[in-house]
């Protein structure tokens, strides 16, 4: 019998996360940060993970995520939950070391033998990384729910957080937005084979190159674009730093195939909570489509890509780095400039 996991769960990937408006009301009262000097990043920021510092001159990352299918197949659900779990410790230009599973299964309609698949996925995603499931918890629930605890090292000095982006930098992101169109549309029954082959690729894509771009001094801030979409991260780093980002629409990275899910209306339910929690804060210039951009900004992301805020003069550096990974999305689509009425202005 083929198993359709997206048919056993109301929601999908990271598409599956409460929204920003909602998760500041539910987290008001609970800002833990300045009063433990060991915590060099806690939630007050809204950063990828939290960061504890060990001693001198290393810190540890810890972080958890989890969520309900994006996808049919049991093995690559497993690998996309792993990556997207992950890329929370590359986003802070850390090392993952090890990692626990967290597992819901609805037992009295899926075999176990499927969670073993899901498994069997993750395991492969962390061997790409170079760690090991060491552990974990398990429960049985309504529904299929699967992800990661990960604990990651950085050196005090490569740490990346999410707001420390400064006036004039340059801003990059390292994968093409369009993937929660692409899973709902996969959920209805409307993906091509091909293009659930591209979904898939992307998403089971590690984002390792976070490690590695820890270590440029240029680099002044990072995270990874999930479940706010491109808007809702962007927001976050130019609140945190006090800046506004100027965008070019056209030079966002976008997954040219996801215009043909758009015009079916694939769009996913949290792409309206999304652009609800961030539309005050944006302002979109003459000549920019906005109707399409309300739809592909505020996308969920699942294992999104890096976005970067980097210094003009290393620009070159990150570039050459990200090509020499097999990234080809490099090309700058903003720069961050003097705190303006709007934390986000899109110019075509």
């Amino acid at each position: 019998m083929e198993i359709k996991l997206t048919q056993h769960s109301k929601g999908g990937g990271c598409g599956c996360k409460i929204s920003p408006a909602v998760l500041s009301e539910i987290l008001a009262a609970h800002n833990v940060g300045s009063n433990v000097p060991q915590l060099l990043v806690g939630n007050d920021s809204r950063d990828d993970a939290a960061v504890y510092q060990i001693d001198d001159t290393t810190a540890m990352i810890s972080t958890t995520d989890f969520f309900m299918p994006i996808v049919d197949d049991p093995f690559a659900f497993g690998q996309i939950a792993a990556a997207n779990a992950i890329s929370d410790v590359y986003a802070l230009g850390g090392k993952p070391i090890f990692e626990l599973a967290v597992l819901g299964w609805p037992l009295a309609t899926l075999p176990a033998s499927v969670a073993a698949e899901v498994m069997n996925g993750a395991r492969k995603t962390c061997a790409e990384a170079g760690i090991v499931i060491a552990g974990g918890h398990s429960i049985d629930s309504q529904d299929p729910i699967f992800g990661l605890v990960v604990n990651g090292l950085v050196a005090i000095e490569n740490l990346k957080r999410n707001d420390t982006a400064k006036e004039g930098d340059v801003l990059i992101l390292t994968k093409p937005l369009g993937v929660g169109i692409m899973a709902t549309s996969q959920k209805r029954g409307l993906l091509s084979e091909p293009d659930l082959a591209l979904l898939v690729k992307q998403l089971t894509t590690i984002n390792k190159a976070g490690e590695a771009l820890g270590k440029i001094k240029g680099v002044h801030a990072m995270t990874d674009v999930t479940g706010f979409g491109l808007l809702g991260h962007l927001t976050e780093m130019m609140q945190g730093s006090d800046l506004t980002a100027v965008i070019s629409y056209d030079q966002i990275p976008i997954i040219k195939e996801v215009r043909t899910y758009i015009a079916q209306k694939a769009i996913p339910g949290a792409t309206a909570r999304n652009w609800a929690s961030v539309e005050q804060g944006v302002f979109f210039g003459e000549g920019v489509n906005e109707v399409e951009a309300v739809q592909l900004l505020p996308d969920p992301q699942t294992n999104g890509g890096l976005l970067i805020a980097v210094a003009p003069d290393s620009v070159d550096e990150v570039q050459t780095l990200l090509k020499g990974m097999g990234i080809t999305y490099t090309t700058p689509f903003g720069i961050c400039e003097k705190a303006q009425g709007k934390r986000i202005i899109v110019n075509k």
